[in-house]
């Protein structure tokens, strides 16, 4: 009987993929590990399984030898050093593409839910103040100029989404993009300053850190809206907080903060902010996949055969 392989998830990851990784391989869970315990394992872990948000710094990886492949559940893999990893022969996969309309979705919505106030609505008639009289007038989003930072997979199909809604498309990214049919803007803040829905849709890490600033944020204009799904990181947050309570623009929606869960009591009492708890791939089907997909690179590999989705910088 051959030898299991050995498997480390670095965090109690989700139970659509646990019991998968469980029935495979031999799984080790290190938030139940003592260090004894890792010390003992670390020779044998052959792989790293972690979610999107999973820290795998390069001091972690350098305490397993044997360590093949580091198989991530999401499309943002910003918490792991790829290049150590690349340094010590380890692939690095995740799984893009199959969340793609999940967080598309979201972003249209929160861009609706802070243009139309809908939440602020929902509030209203729950408390029974229309009773005595109307809700103030909102912001009409059909035929609106929408700037999406990035434009990826999931960019354009954000991009799709809103012209269904008759908006005006641009976008920046790394580097144009000419077969698409959208304005490309240079910078960022040109980019604000060309929008009244600014969506930032780009990846995480330190080279889009705080890429949302104050001069982007006053680009964007007191009629403007920020829609973040992306990283957390990638908005200056306390420079959005100052920008919201000083009228510097008109809203935001929000599903990613700087220090998730936690989310600071300033963001909390601004009405006109929408606040969701990360939730952009957050549907049954998706996260379904997106298990299938963890595990499948995992399987793949061990079985000899070619990883289904590595990330960019393992492509070549």
């Amino acid at each position: 009987m051959a030898e299991p392989v050995h498997v480390l998830a670095v965090a109690r990851l989700s139970p659509l993929l646990m019991p998968q990784l469980e029935a495979a391989f031999k799984l080790h869970v290190l938030p139940d590990l003592t260090p004894e315990a890792l010390a003992q394992v670390a020779p044998l872990v052959r792989g790293i399984a972690g979610s999107g948000e999973s820290k795998v710094p390069g001091a972690l990886l350098a305490q397993f030898p044997a360590l093949e492949l580091v198989s991530i559940m999401g499309v943002g893999y910003d918490g792991v050093d790829v290049a150590a990893a690349k340094a010590k022969q380890v692939m690095v996969t995740h799984t893009p593409n199959v969340l793609n309309d999940d967080v598309a979705d979201l972003a249209l919505g929160l861009m609706l839910s802070a243009a139309r106030q809908l939440p602020a609505a929902d509030r209203f008639v729950r408390a029974g103040l229309w009773l005595q009289g109307n809700m103030p007038l909102a912001r009409k989003m059909s035929g609106a100029r929408v700037g999406i930072v990035g434009m990826g997979r999931i960019g354009q199909a954000i991009a799709q989404r809103a012209l269904a809604f008759n908006m005006q498309v641009s976008y920046t990214a790394r580097s144009e993009k000419p077969d698409l049919p959208f304005a490309f803007l240079s910078t960022v803040e040109a980019l604000a300053e060309a929008s009244d829905f600014l969506v930032v849709i780009t990846p995480g890490g330190a080279g889009t850190r705080k890429l949302i600033d104050a001069r982007v944020l006053k680009a964007l204009g007191p009629k403007g809206f920020l829609v973040n799904v992306a990283r957390g990181s990638v908005v200056d947050e306390q420079a959005l907080i100052e920008a919201l309570e000083n009228g510097t623009i008109a809203g935001a929606g929000l599903d990613v903060f700087e220090d998730e869960p936690r989310v600071p009591e300033r963001l909390l009492a601004l009405h006109k902010v929408v606040l969701t708890p990360h939730i952009g791939s957050a549907t049954a089907a998706t996260r379904q996949a997106m298990a299938d997909l963890a595990f499948n690179n995992l399987a793949s590999h061990f079985a000899g055969r070619p990883v289904l989705t590595p990330v960019p910088e393992c492509q070549t």
